[in-house]
């Protein structure tokens, strides 16, 4: 038997992280087996489908490894119509499925209660088709349908406490209970691997699977992933598309790793690990059932990590975007004419060891790229203190005679004016930094004047010697 696993996001928003996590999952168990990864759009939805959001479910799956033509499909749910209402008259015809005129009104009304469910009041009326009956399942009185599960062993449910459900709205057509199984039986799907959120619905499609005379997939349920207060990541809540980490200079790589940890950890005492690693060591059976939290704080550090292993011509590359705002990633302070690379490929090895996201490039280096600092009001208030104008006046002079413009020379030429002051290097370069770069914090301060060079350097030490008049 083939393994053929299938990833069925609807293209209705942004692409959440915990499908992220779950196409992951289903490619590489796919891999492991030999098998085949279906994608399947499930866009039946057509009030909120947009062609946009199908095309940002295909760009954020390569962004992450999986890459088109890679796996079969993208597929469609809308051009299976005929398919599930076929199953559905199925159903009707073999007697598992009978058609019901009753309202919610008049469930509520005899059950005395809005919560106990469907009573059954129709099964045995024969109503045929029409217009506003709708296609109940006939679930089993006795007995108990047990979903074996990968991940969480053999959960039973019986069959008394599943109501009879919807399969076709009154209009004829299928709900997803009825669409998704269609789906899978149409596509030969053997393993059915998603958040554990769609476990109650599972012995409603089992019995679906069973009734249509098909044997149903393995199953595997993984952990739901929750915020910090151990909710479910919500899209009006939590910060949850893809494409904003990505934008924000999350690393493919990066993110890959993080997602799988959700749940599951590689063996040792190790987290950052190679994907090849992961892709050797994963195994659905050891996935942790328990509810997965996503740790943005942690994901920013794992991303520094991967950020600092790069070599620097790769992270000089990935920096690129956000240097020259290409793709969707917003423009940069400066005009790109002003954008020199040879003096950005100079610091990046500086760079490289200070951020977290590679968006933090942009403030760490747009000193270098403007005609003119971007102060930081807080930053010159906390540096320009009593005696920075005296400490601006000579520390311009003692550059402006140097000889050698080179960061050894700078670091010592400013330390021996702040000698001369009382004052500790740290003490004495604070205003030098804010002057030349418009913040107290950056790259290191005597490389980044090499680089700025020296008209550069003494003019902006001149301006806010004048700033402070």
């Amino acid at each position: 038997m083939t393994v053929r696993v299938r990833f069925a996001p609807s293209p209705t928003g942004m692409f959440h992280v915990g499908g992220a996590r779950s196409a992951l999952q289903n490619w590489i168990y796919a891999k492991q087996q030999g098998g085949v990864f279906v994608l399947r759009v499930e866009d039946t939805d057509a009030a909120r489908n947009k062609p946009e959001w199908t095309e940002g479910i295909l760009s954020a799956l390569d962004w992450i490894g999986i890459e088109r033509g890679g796996y079969e499909g993208p597929y469609f749910q809308s051009e299976y119509a005929g398919e599930h209402r076929a199953a559905a008259a199925r159903l009707h015809a073999s007697g598992r499925a009978y058609y019901c005129d009753c309202t919610r009104e008049a469930v509520q009304a005899r059950t005395g209660s809005q919560y106990q469910g469907y009573d059954g009041f129709c099964r045995d009326r024969g109503l045929p088709a029409g217009e506003g009956r709708a296609l109940r399942f006939h679930t089993p009185d006795e007995g108990e349908t047990v979903v074996v599960d990968l991940i969480r062993g053999e959960p039973t449910f019986e069959n008394k406490l599943i109501e009879d459900f919807v399969i076709a709205r009154g209009d004829g057509s299928p709900v997803f209970l009825l669409a998704n199984v269609v789906d899978d039986m149409t596509m030969g799907i053997t393993h059915v691997i998603r958040a554990e959120e769609h476990l109650p619905n599972t012995p409603k499609q089992q019995l679906l699977w069973e009734a249509l005379g098909v044997k149903p997939p393995i199953w595997a349920h993984v952990p739901v992933v929750v915020n910090e207060k151990r909710q479910k990541l919500s899209k009006r809540r939590d910060k949850v598309a893809l494409e904003a980490f990505r934008d924000e200079g999350y690393l493919a790589a990066a993110m890959r790793n993080y997602l799988m940890l959700l749940g599951w950890a590689p063996s040792g005492d190790r987290e950052i690990v190679e994907w090849s690693v992961i892709e050797q060591e994963y195994r659905l059976e050891d996935v942790n059932p328990s509810p997965a939290f996503f740790d943005e704080k942690k994901l920013r550090a794992f991303n520094g990590e991967y950020i600092r292993a790069l070599p620097v011509e790769e992270f000089v590359e990935a920096c690129r975007p956000w240097l020259t705002g290409t793709g969707t990633i917003a423009p940069p302070p400066w005009q790109p004419e002003e954008f020199d690379a040879d003096a950005f490929a100079a610091v990046a090895p500086l760079a490289q060891t200070r951020i977290a996201l590679l968006s933090e490039i942009v403030p760490n280096v747009d000193f270098l790229f403007l005609a003119a600092p971007l102060i930081d009001e807080a930053a010159w208030a906390k540096a320009m203190k009593e005696g920075s104008a005296e400490l601006l006046d000579a520390a311009t002079a003692a550059f402006e005679a140097l000889e050698s413009w080179d960061a050894e020379t700078l670091k010592s030429t400013l330390e021996a004016v702040g000698a001369e002051r009382g004052l500790k290097l740290g003490k004495a370069q604070a205003p030098v930094r804010v002057a030349v770069t418009g913040r107290t914090v950056g790259l290191p301060l005597f490389e980044s004047l090499e680089v700025l060079g020296r008209e550069r350097t003494l003019s902006r030490l001149r301006a806010a010697r004048v700033r402070l008049f």
